[in-house]
């Protein structure tokens, strides 16, 4: 195991007080905590609220600022964060109208904020929660009941957090959020297992000419594994799946991101993302909102997912382009 480190169990506390040091202007660590919260406040609008286990950078604390999340709670890698420091993160990001928190999939996140939230509410903070389930590779995989929170949830971050701005109630939130959830799908590709720092193992292991379909972003097993084909070939299996989970039609407006899952560089996304682009314009769908980079990774994983979002509300497309000040969007 090659890591630019220090020792094994600090490296989430120093990675935050890097990422802090990085964006001082946009963002404070909470003292005693692992809550990264956004120092330009909103006063009267909800606050939302998001996290889980560390090692997906640059999610979630990369999207804390206005315009997106008000706070964000880091947990060990892979690990949800406990109860206690989501409560924490509630109580200082509550800005007098609510709090929505945001949770991936995952038994452990749903469970630990679950539980912050009921906390939360006997001290009189009106709070509530969405739960994004965008990874359609499987279902009940490892750590999840039903289908995994993966990189869609970046992009309802960014939606809700601009809804959020826009002075939309928590209840009126909330119902956005779920419609949004419905309209994301995600897919992806892994060419090699990122390691846990303190295990020092790879997730698991692909020979060097194998990929898989479907891996989860901590590892979990996915549908199929093969040998590699070209970045033409992987674009078809994903666009086939994710349109048998849409079933879109032409002149449908979508918005894509591509998303690297920690070791494949730009150049390879770009290839990726030019090979998906012909194919959706073969189906004559309408494109308005396209990203591509490393938004929600798996340590050193190589690979990439795509996540389309079916953009059904024109303004759903003006929250998604509307400015924020963030880190990493």
């Amino acid at each position: 195991m090659k890591k630019i480190m220090n020792k094994p169990e600090n490296i989430v506390d120093e990675m935050i007080d890097g990422l802090v040091f990085g964006s001082t202007d946009l963002i404070r660590r909470i003292p005693e905590t692992n809550i990264v919260i956004r120092k330009k406040k909103s006063p009267g609008k909800v606050a939302l609220v998001s996290g889980g286990g560390s090692g997906h950078e640059p999610t979630h604390a990369g999207y804390v600022g206005s315009g997106m999340l008000a706070a964000a709670v880091c947990g060990p890698v892979f690990t949800s964060p406990a109860p206690d420091q989501i409560v924490e993160a509630i109580k200082q990001s509550n800005q007098g109208a609510g709090v929505l928190l945001i949770i991936k999939n995952y038994s452990g996140d749903v469970m630990n904020f679950e539980m912050a939230e009921e906390l939360a509410a006997m001290d009189g903070i009106e709070v509530d929660h969405l739960v994004v389930d965008d990874d359609i590779a499987v279902e009940d995989s490892t750590y999840t009941a039903g289908k995994r929170g993966v990189a869609g949830t970046v992009l309802v971050h960014k939606l809700l957090g601009a809804a959020a701005e826009s002075g939309l109630s928590l209840e009126a939130l909330k119902e956005l959020g779920e419609k949004v959830v419905d309209s994301i799908k995600t897919i992806g590709v892994a060419l090699s297992a990122g390691t846990v720092p303190e295990s020092g193992k790879p997730g698991f292991i692909l020979a060097e000419d194998e990929m898989e379909y479907g891996v989860g972003i901590h590892g979990e097993p996915g549908y199929h594994r093969e040998k590699i084909k070209p970045s033409a070939a992987i674009a078809r299996e994903l666009i086939d799946h994710l349109h048998k989970a849409f079933q879109w039609k032409a002149g449908d407006p979508y918005g894509i991101l591509v998303n690297g899952l920690g070791a494949t560089p730009l150049m390879e996304q770009y290839v990726f993302a030019n090979d998906v682009a012909k194919l959706l314009q073969a189906d004559q769908l309408e494109l308005p909102f396209r990203k591509i980079g490393n938004y929600m990774t798996s340590l050193e994983m190589a690979g990439l997912s795509l996540t389309l979002f079916h953009l059904q509300d024109s303004k759903w497309l003006d929250w998604l382009k509307a400015p924020v000040e963030t880190t990493a969007w």
